[in-house]
């Protein structure tokens, strides 16, 4: 049987699996309103709460969206489906995907038909971010204590290491955004596709972050991201075309 990225088996199974955890959520949405209930808290209040977070949902499902359409050329649409609805990164599912294809001798754009390079990708992409999974219920108690405790000691410092983490993780996606600017000076200029998209996104973001402070576009501040994420994917299409 020919292997396919969007065989229905694979979308029946990463139903199977989105459904479950639609089901947990539901279970404890339940389970907290009956809880309010008890409390006697003001229902009025849970209902606007559920209502606006239902609709703020929109702006990362926006991002989502743009990640499984960015990953689907490859990888289908069940897979990038199932990695970005559940546990995924659009940060980190992308470079994932794209450094196992590398290996694999294939690219974005190259469609898999090979059942195990397909397997091999999506290994790649879950052993991978698994590590979090791991790492953070047994690291995570040890570090907000000990940051605490720097707090109480310099406030200041404390301040400096939260950034430094911060700027050390933005760190390692910038070097893959400049990791190829070198091959300009063999004549190939398509290193800087990723700079000037990048760049151009982040303009995008620094330009509407300066409008939410604004009144009547502070709802820009939940859709920054998404529209940030939409212009630079938009604008790669002629940056591209110009230089690649």
């Amino acid at each position: 049987m020919d292997f396919s990225v969007n065989h229905p088996i694979i979308f029946i199974m990463v139903a199977v699996i989105i459904l479950a955890v639609l089901g947990q959520s539901i279970f404890f949405l339940i389970r907290a309103i009956k809880r309010a209930k008890e409390k006697g808290m003001d229902m009025s209040k849970i209902k606007s709460t559920i209502i606006s977070s239902a609709i703020f949902t929109i702006a990362p499902a926006v991002s989502i969206l743009v990640g499984v359409v960015a990953l689907s050329k490859s990888l289908g649409i069940a897979l990038p489906w199932l990695r970005l609805s559940v546990i995924g990164s659009l940060s980190y599912e992308s470079i994932a995907a794209e450094r196992a294809l590398e290996a694999l001798g294939l690219n974005t754009a190259s469609t898999i038909t090979v059942a195990s390079a397909f397997v091999t990708v999506a290994w790649v992409m879950t052993l991978g971010i698994l590590i979090g999974l791991i790492l953070t219920p047994i690291l995570t108690k040890k570090i907000q204590s000990g940051m605490k405790t720097l707090e109480k000691k310099d406030k200041r410092w404390r301040e400096i290491f939260q950034d430094a983490m911060f700027m050390g993780m933005i760190s390692a996606f910038l070097g893959f955004v400049f990791c190829d600017v070198t091959l300009a000076f063999s004549g190939d200029f398509s290193g800087f596709i990723p700079v000037l998209v990048f760049f151009s996104s982040a303009i995008v973001m620094a330009v509407l972050g300066i409008l939410s402070k604004k009144d009547g576009f502070k709802w820009l501040k939940d859709y920054a991201l998404p529209i940030s994420l939409i212009v630079g994917m938009a604008l790669a299409i002629p940056i591209t075309s110009w230089l690649g």
